[in-house]
């Protein structure tokens, strides 16, 4: 009878601790699937750092900072550009790359740090394949082949029946191994039979720089860079690479009309802002579309056109289609066209 009575008062007890745990727990799941959003929510709550891998006053450089004011006043917060220039743009790379990833330090460069140095340096101390992940293609630009105003030639066909005649005379540069820049001199000497040699600097500035001083022949720089030295005709415009001209040099031709249509000069590889691999998706997919409306709006649209850049501001999973797409063509070209570190 006893025992009757304890079992009764026993069920309903038990009850309550089984409707407790599962409240318990149903509190916990709750709080869990509200992870996500309360991070979205949080991010940013600090300054951002965008890290560029050349040296201030560069296209990529003006770039930066023509997204990063934009960006920041999307996400409430701001966007710092920081130089870090060197070794072919893998102390920038790796920095990032070896950050923390949570959204607080991203990476605009170039194609070179994420693809023809993983054909140059054996101990890249980074892989990007791996360890990063794109958020946006910012922009294109296309390259303009440049000599010194008093070299005599006019097109490039001049050009290379010049470099015939006199082997080793002309030196072109370069911003490191690597550099597009680097890999057409490579390209035109191995497929032309000529020896134009490569003269490292360390950004578009000194190369231009060099160029006026006639410190070298030949050079690859940005249109924006080229501007105002083309317009004094200390310099010489010979080819745009890609398939077509460019608003600002209406007169200059493309390579490709100038006979030139080899996939190493219509190959136009994008400006691209990057995070660490890690980066939580919800992060990423944040800034893809803060970058993409940055770049789409009217003031930041004009800036880039104004400097030849064709802008893009794609979504990530765009950007990553891009990547992919263009990766194992520029690590062909670089070593099909024997780039080394030298």
């Amino acid at each position: 009878m006893n025992l009757s009575k304890h079992l009764r008062r026993k069920a309903p007890t038990q009850a309550l601790a089984t409707v407790a745990r599962r409240a318990g727990w149903a509190a916990v799941a709750l709080a869990c699937l509200s992870l996500p959003a309360h991070a979205q929510t949080d991010y940013p709550s600090k300054p951002l750092r965008l890290v560029v891998p050349y040296q201030a006053g560069g296209q990529v450089d003006v770039i930066a900072r023509s997204v990063a004011e934009g960006l920041g006043k999307r996400l409430g917060q701001p966007v710092l550009v920081e130089n870090k220039p060197g070794a072919g743009g893998i102390i920038a790379t790796n920095h990032v790359a070896k950050s923390a990833p949570d959204g607080y330090t991203l990476l605009l460069t170039l194609a070179t740090p994420i693809t023809a140095n993983l054909v140059l340096d054996k101990k890249l101390p980074y892989d990007p394949r791996t360890e990063l992940r794109p958020i946006s293609d910012i922009s294109k630009s296309s390259g303009v082949i440049v000599v010194h105003g008093s070299l005599p030639v006019r097109n490039m066909d001049e050009l290379i029946a010049h470099a015939r005649k006199e082997p080793g005379a002309l030196r072109m540069g370069s911003w490191g191994p690597g550099s597009p820049p680097h890999v057409i001199q490579r390209y035109m000497n191995k497929t032309y039979g000529i020896d134009i040699l490569n003269v490292p600097y360390k950004g578009e500035l000194p190369i231009v720089t060099a160029l006026l001083a006639g410190q070298i022949d030949v050079a690859l720089a940005s249109a924006y860079t080229l501007r105002q030295h083309l317009a004094t005709g200390k310099i010489r415009a010979l080819a745009v690479l890609g398939g077509k001209r460019i608003s600002s040099l209406p007169d200059v031709p493309s390579m490709a009309e100038a006979g030139y249509d080899d996939e190493a000069y219509r190959t136009v590889t994008p400006t691209t802002l990057l995070a660490p691999a890690q980066t939580p998706a919800d992060i990423v997919e944040r800034l893809g579309r803060e970058i993409s409306a940055t770049v789409q709006s009217p003031e930041v649209r004009e800036r880039l056109l104004a400097m030849d850049l064709e802008p893009i501001g794609n979504l990530p999973h765009e950007a990553e289609a891009e990547y992919q797409t263009y990766l194992p063509i520029v690590l062909k070209l670089t070593t099909d066209a024997g780039v080394t570190l030298d």
